[in-house]
């Protein structure tokens, strides 16, 4: 499988909620570079990390389009998260069910047909505002 299939099976897992499917297409020493906070190193740290994004949001991303570099190692995603905000985070707004849509991106490297690092992107303050505006 190319690295370009790895990722798109990768994020219909996602869609799917198929975070065990997820986790397999992971390397065990995976790099977890999220918009913000802390890296996170390896499938433990990345398995904790989608528990609390579970508790928290329900999302789904549309209009993905992947593009993959020459070697065939790195791919880019670009895609809209279409969400549900369930439960708050310390330091957020506060949760009752707020839809948001907010285009995103991530950068991910794939070493020996898995996933070694997933960096991902998007614009917190407009997150912030959209799900502070919705009552």
């Amino acid at each position: 499988m190319t690295a370009l299939e790895t990722v798109r099976l990768y994020y219909q897992c996602f869609n799917q909620r198929n975070w065990k499917g997820m986790l397999t297409l992971l390397d065990p020493e995976v790099r977890h570079e999220a918009n913000q906070g802390d890296v996170r190193i390896g499938a433990d740290k990345f398995t904790e990390f989608l528990q609390k994004m579970d508790e928290s949001y329900e999302e789904h991303l549309t209009d993905m389009v992947l593009f993959s570099e020459p070697s065939g190692k790195r791919v880019a995603a670009e895609f809209v998260v279409n969400g549900v905000y369930k439960k708050g985070e310390p330091g957020m707004p506060e949760a009752h069910g707020q839809p948001y849509v907010l285009p995103a991106g991530a950068f991910l490297e794939v070493k020996e047909g898995r996933i070694s690092r997933v960096t991902t992107y998007y614009n917190l303050p407009l997150w912030i505002d959209l799900v502070s505006k919705t009552k």
